[in-house]
């Protein structure tokens, strides 16, 4: 019976492998972090695979620079109690995923084209707005 268990254990510890990303992914995920470089109190962090956007010490998206977390072609971003009508706009965008994580709302966003980065980067924009609004606490 205790073998079981340390079995089970170690299943419940296993990742799910992230995806590898396209060379074209690489290139969106470079024009994403020049374009966000200049926003007011930004910095750009490597995290595993992936460059993280922070507004001062809050991170609120990640771009992929080796590895992903869902498909190949996504990018995510946080955005903490969204209002009503970005939830609604978060909802009706096919291309947006979900996930929670820690109790902070992570989303995705699916990128299949060069047209696509202009909502990413209104998207990413939305989670440096809502990142910027988050209360210091102590």
């Amino acid at each position: 019976m205790p073998a079981k268990k340390t079995t089970l254990r170690k299943e419940a510890r296993q990742r799910q492998p992230q995806p590898a990303i396209s060379e074209e992914m690489k290139a969106w995920s470079t024009a994403l972090a020049t374009e966000t470089a200049d926003w007011p109190h930004i910095s750009q962090r490597s995290f595993f695979g992936f460059t993280a956007l922070y507004y001062r010490e809050k991170i609120f998206a990640l771009l992929p620079r080796s590895r992903n977390l869902e498909s190949a072609n996504t990018i995510a971003f946080k955005i903490e109690s969204p209002a009503t009508s970005l939830r609604e706009r978060l909802r009706s965008d096919g291309r947006i995923g979900s996930m929670q994580h820690e109790n902070a709302r992570w989303f995705t966003f699916l990128i299949s084209s060069n047209t696509d980065l202009h909502d990413a980067l209104d998207w990413l924009g939305n989670a440096y707005d809502a990142a910027r609004r988050i209360k210091k606490t102590k």
